[in-house]
């Protein structure tokens, strides 16, 4: 049972990523406006961007990445 649930879920997985992430947004968007809820998207797109540079090897050579070390 567990192993058929796995194998669902991970051929699956782009569309309950997309309806997760749609459910988040419309929430944002519901509860804040569009204006602030694209804020949001906005700043937490910019949080992924910036986790991305410092977890890369090429982002620990810059002076942000020495200075947060």
């Amino acid at each position: 049972m567990k192993e058929r649930l796995v194998a669902i879920l991970s051929a699956h997985m782009g569309k309950i990523f997309g309806a997760v992430l749609g459910l988040i947004l419309g929430w944002i968007i519901i509860a804040y406006g569009i204006l602030k809820g694209l804020f949001v998207v906005l700043c937490v797109a910019a949080g992924l961007y910036l986790g991305a540079l410092l977890d890369s090897p090429r982002g620990s050579d810059s002076f942000l990445g020495r200075f947060l070390r």
